[in-house]
This record gives structure tokens, C-alpha cells and sequence, in this order.
């Protein structure tokens, strides 16, 4: 699978995904050596306790009544400064290690952000988007688990097991260190086998989940279309569909968690029991006092109560390696689109575009450009008309580099564009899009989108350039008035202006208009076109249309039919030709004659 998660639910959880962890623990290596001593510090002041327990007890059971009365005294404020070192410890290590979790989850988040962005037009176009901010939010929420359990319960419980293991095969028999590793071994043995049986219903839940989301996120973000049709049904019964998996995968989890738990329990009562029976019969046999027998039930419940809640660690350890193992397989992608090595910035001159025998598919059996040649020159104006699947919006994707060209060049100032950063290409093209796309945010920060560092007297210049004054001057909270999603509180045309107020406020050399007045009504768009004729004096344009009369003035217009351009020329030698272009602009006048172009 070429984009998207390559994330199989049959596989076993990659285990060196941790490894990639590394790089963003390690920028906090001191917090990280201040949190590992803490955690032995505590574990030891635990491994202490059981110690002091047993010499209470026997002083308390001891005949000699003069130490009574001091040694249990110093003995009990023993055990209290001890277990309060236990716990101070524990939560200076929480904080020290909370500190670096967090970090490491923010400074990861950036990066498969950033990482997204940078990913070809591609991989975009073949995403689910709710699905995909599902992984992102489980593997950054899985980071949190892991980190955090890991140092604050597996290895913690591994250091206190080891600890108490060594001092019961010194102090006392080699049967209670041998009782703890055999429970110890069997339970995590049987914890791994059943964990990793159980790993598929856990991913095909996530993957169910996934689902379902991305169902209900491409919905409602469709709601009108939705509504159009009617189909309000058939998305709910879509999405029951999508919800029916998620229960059935719940449920398999849901059994296979109850086996796995019986029989973690069965090892610890087996167990505990095994170590009291031993001890009970060493104390009868006076080889063992009773203290000696508290310390020993005191280290069985020590040691056995945090496996057991490292049994449920484990388990979600593994659903979150699965969380973490599919944002990290997004970090894996790599954009087909990339930069030469130290690609130069473009170096702008005059803004001259040149397009040098282009081709270019999507598949190999489906051409979409042939043969393209045409030059821009510098503060001219050129038109690229067609039908619509011509390929005139598959040019425009060449020249921002979206994707590569079969073969052919395209030269801005001489430079190909293949050579040059990006960044610095995008940055001297400046677009007004066919489908115009607001974010969720007020009008201002709409427009201002185009230049970030934008000053508001530059804002409203460019707000009455686009003709957009007495629109906001209408609204209640005017440019500070929300959009809404995807700008669906603006009509088609309302969108448009505040496109071409961000397209020039960005004041780029080169402005590309695609079908820029698409959506305005006859008033609206002759606006426009008038602040266009203006800016194109000191801009190279080009202006993608399908209305030929919007490009009546242009110096030079393409017609491109199946991806080849069959005529050229500005508007009067192209209607000489009675070609093509005059079929067209016949028919659109006909068009207009008979059906008037519809008020806003």
C-alpha cells in the first residue's frame, strides 16, 4: 500500500518502534539520570520495609520486657521514615519523568505534523482524514502510556523482584527465591502468550474505530450533499455497518481479557500459597521466627500486588505499540515530490514562465498533458481555456510542483523549477483556487492566512481590492466574523473574494487565477475582473477559464483540448480562426442571451 499506514492487524508489534523513541528521550538525559536514581532510592526504601516489619514483630513477641519499651518506639519511626521515602521518592521521580514524557510527546506531535505537511499531493488525496487523526492522537496518547509505565511500574516491579529474590536466597531458603522466579516466569510467560494472541482484537478494534471515525468525519463534513440527496439512511446505516465491527472486535478483546485474567490470578494464588505454606511450616519448625514470617508475607504481597497490575500494563503496553508502531509508519512515508540536494532559493528576475515540451500522467495508460510549450512573459497576461479534463488545473499542479512532469521543463527567470527549494516557488506563485478552502477562523485571519506577517492596514487594502468593503461592512462583527468550517457559512461567490484578498495580499510576482470568478454573480465578477486588469500591470498572470469572457483582454490564450493546445492567440485572432475558441465563445454567448447570469 503506497500511502496511508501500512499497518497490518495480523502482524507482531514491531518492537523496535521503541528505538525510535530514543532520539526524543535523549535530549533529556539529565531529567531522565535524576528520575532512575529516585526510582532505585524508592525501590530500596520498599525493599527496607518488610525488614523493620520483621524485627517490630519479634521485639513485640520477645520476653525481654525492658526493650520493649524503646526498640519497637525506634523501629516504628523507622518503618514511617521509611515508607515515607518510598513515596517521596516515587513521586520526585513522577514529576522529574512527567516532565520529559510530556516533552517528548509535544516534540513528536510536531514532527509527524510537520512530517504530514510535507508529504506529497498524493498522499493527501488518498487519505482518510479522521482515521488519520485517530493515529496521531492514539500514538501520541500511546507514547504517554509507555513512557510512563514503563518507568513507573515495569521496571520499578523488575528492580523490587530482583532485590527481593537475592535477600530470600541469603537471609532464608533458596525454595522462597526459587517459589517468586518460577510464579515470576510463569506469569509473565503466560501474560506474553495470551497478550500476544489477544494483540489481533486489539488492532482490528483501533482499525474498526478508525473506521468509523473517518466514516462520520467525511459525512458531516458532506452534510449538504447529504442533504441534497436525501441520504441521511444510508450514511447512519453506513456507519452502523462500520460500528457492528468495532462491537464484534470488542467483544473478542473483551473474552479474551477474561482468559488472560483468570489465569494470571490462578499463578498468584498458587503462588503466595505455596510461599505461606513453607513459611508456616518453618516457623513450627523454629527455624524461622514469626517476624520472619510477616517479612516473607509482606515481600510475597509486595512483589505480587504491582505483577499483578503489570499484567494490565503489558496488555495496554501492547495496544499502544500498536497506536505508536501506526504514527510512527506515517513517519516512514517519503514524498515522491522532494528538493535537490541544497536546492538554491528561486532567484526572481522579471517573472517569467516557460513551459518546454511538458508531459505528464497519472497512469500509464491515461496521458493527460502532451507536448506543452507556451511562454509567459514578464507582466503579461495568458489564459488557458478548455473543456473541462482538459488538463488546465493538471498544469497547475505541475507549476507548484504537486507532482513532476513525465518529461519536459518548466523554467521560471530561465531556472527549472525541478532545481530550486519549494518553498521558494511557492512562495513567488500566489493562487486564487477553483475551490476555495476557509479555515475555521474569522475573516481577518482568512485573509491574513496569505501573509502571516501582514500588517491590517495591508489586510484592508487587500479586502478593498477584492471588492469584499461593503459585504463585511454588512455583517454584525464584520472581519471578525467566523467562517465556519470549511467556510460553509459564505456563499460560493463571498468565499471567492476573500480567496482573491488573501491571493493579494500574499503580493507574489506571479498570480494565478483559476477560475476565479466561478462563483460570482455578473456584478461581482465585473469587480473583480476590473481589480485584476489592475494588479496585472505589475504581475505575471496566469488565469485558468472557463468563461471566455472573462479573458477577452488577455495577451495571449491556450486552448487546450485532451491535454494538447490546438489553438493560440489573443481574442480577436482566435474568433478569425473560427476555430475552436469561436465555437465556444458562441456558444457562451448564446448561453447568456438566453439564460441571464443569476443575482447573488
Amino acid at each position: 500500500m503506497r500511502h496511508g499506514t501500512s499497518f497490518n492487524p495480523e502482524q507482531d508489534v514491531n518492537w523496535k518502534t521503541l528505538k525510535e523513541l530514543i532520539p526524543y528521550l535523549l535530549a533529556f538525559r539529565q531529567r531522565i539520570g535524576v528520575a532512575l536514581l529516585c526510582l532505585v532510592a524508592a525501590k530500596v526504601a520498599s525493599v527496607g520495609l518488610p525488614f523493620i516489619l520483621k524485627h517490630i514483630v519479634d521485639q513485640l513477641d520477645s520476653q525481654d520486657q525492658p526493650a520493649i519499651v524503646v526498640l519497637p518506639l525506634a523501629l516504628l519511626l523507622a518503618y514511617g521514615a521509611l515508607r515515607f521515602a518510598n513515596v517521596l521518592f516515587g513521586e520526585v521521580r513522577d514529576t522529574i519523568f512527567g516532565r520529559v514524557t510530556e516533552s517528548a510527546m509535544r516534540n513528536i506531535g510536531l514532527t509527524v505534523f510537520k512530517h504530514l505537511h510535507s508529504l506529497d499531493l498524493d498522499f493527501h488525496l488518498n487519505r482518510r482524514t479522521g482515521g488519520l487523526s485517530r493515529d496521531i492522537e492514539r500514538g501520541t496518547n500511546g507514547i504517554n502510556f509507555l513512557l510512563r509505565f514503563m518507568v513507573f511500574n515495569i521496571v520499578p516491579t523488575f528492580i523490587e523482584i530482583g532485590l527481593v529474590v537475592v535477600l530470600l536466597g541469603w537471609r532464608y531458603s533458596i525454595w522462597f527465591a526459587l517459589i517468586v522466579l518460577i510464579a515470576v516466569t510463569c506469569y509473565v510467560a503466560f501474560s506474553i502468550y495470551a497478550t500476544e494472541r489477544r494483540t489481533a482484537y486489539i488492532r482490528r478494534a483501533n482499525e474498526a474505530e478508525s473506521r468509523s471515525s473517518s466514516r462520520a468525519v467525511d459525512s458531516l463534513l458532506n452534510f449538504e450533499t447529504v442533504k441534497y440527496f436525501g441520504n441521511e439512511h444510508y450514511e447512519a446505516q453506513r456507519y452502523d455497518e462500520e460500528l457492528a465491527s468495532w462491537q464484534l472486535a470488542r467483544r473478542q478483546n473483551r473474552l479474551s481479557l477474561f482468559a488472560l485474567n483468570a489465569g494470571q490470578a490462578l499463578i498468584i494464588a498458587a503462588a503466595m500459597t505455596a510461599a505461606m505454606v513453607l513459611a508456616a511450616s518453618q516457623v513450627q519448625a523454629e527455624k524461622m521466627t514469626l517476624g520472619d514470617f510477616v517479612l516473607i508475607n509482606a515481600f510475597m504481597m509486595q512483589i505480587f500486588m504491582p505483577l499483578n497490575f503489570l499484567g494490565f500494563v503489558y496488555r495496554e503496553m501492547k495496544g499502544s505499540m500498536a497506536n505508536i508502531e501506526a504514527m510512527f509508519a506515517l513517519l516512514r512515508q517519503r514524498p515522491s515530490i522532494n528538493d535537490a540536494a541544497q536546492a538554491p532559493t528561486l532567484a526572481l528576475k522579471d517573472g517569467c514562465i516557460e513551459v518546454q515540451d511538458l508531459n505528464f500522467q497519472y497512469h500509464s495508460d491515461r496521458p493527460i498533458l502532451n507536448n506543452i510549450s507556451f511562454t509567459v512573459a514578464a507582466k503579461q497576461k495568458v489564459a488557458i481555456v478548455g473543456s473541462s479534463g482538459a488538463g488546465k488545473s493538471t498544469l497547475l499542479k505541475l507549476l507548484f510542483r504537486f507532482y513532476d512532469a513525465s518529461s519536459g521543463r518548466i523554467l521560471i527567470d530561465g531556472q527549472d523549477i525541478k532545481t530550486v527549494s519549494q518553498a521558494s516557488l511557492r512562495g513567488a506563485l500566489g493562487i486564487v483556487p477553483q475551490d476555495t478552502v476557509l479555515f475555521n477562523m474569522s475573516i481577518l485571519e482568512n485573509i491574513r492566512y496569505g501573509r502571516i506577517d501582514a500588517s491590517d492596514e495591508d489586510i484592508y487594502e487587500a479586502i478593498r481590492m477584492a471588492h469584499l468593503s461593503d459585504f463585511i461592512a454588512r455583517l454584525p462583527k464584520g472581519v471578525d466574523t467566523l467562517v465556519g468550517e470549511r467556510g460553509l457559512k459564505l456563499s460560493g461567490g463571498e468565499k471567492q473574494r476573500v480567496a482573491i484578498a488573501r491571493a493579494l495580499l500574499k503580493k507574489s510576482p506571479i498570480m494565478i487565477f483559476d477560475e476565479a470568478t466561478s462563483s460570482l454573480d455578473s456584478a461581482s465578477e465585473r469587480l473583480i475582473l476590473e481589480a485584476i486588469k489592475d494588479i496585472a500591470r505589475e504581475h505575471t498572470m496566469l488565469v485558468i477559464a472557463h468563461r471566455l469572457s472573462t479573458v477577452v483582454d488577455a495577451d495571449h490564450i491556450l486552448v487546450l483540448d485532451q491535454g494538447e493546445i490546438v489553438e493560440q492567440g489573443n481574442h480577436a485572432s482566435l474568433l478569425a480562426q473560427q476555430g475552436q475558441y469561436a465555437h465556444l465563445w458562441l456558444m457562451q454567448q448564446r448561453e447568456r442571451s438566453i439564460v441571464p447570469t443569476a443575482e447573488e
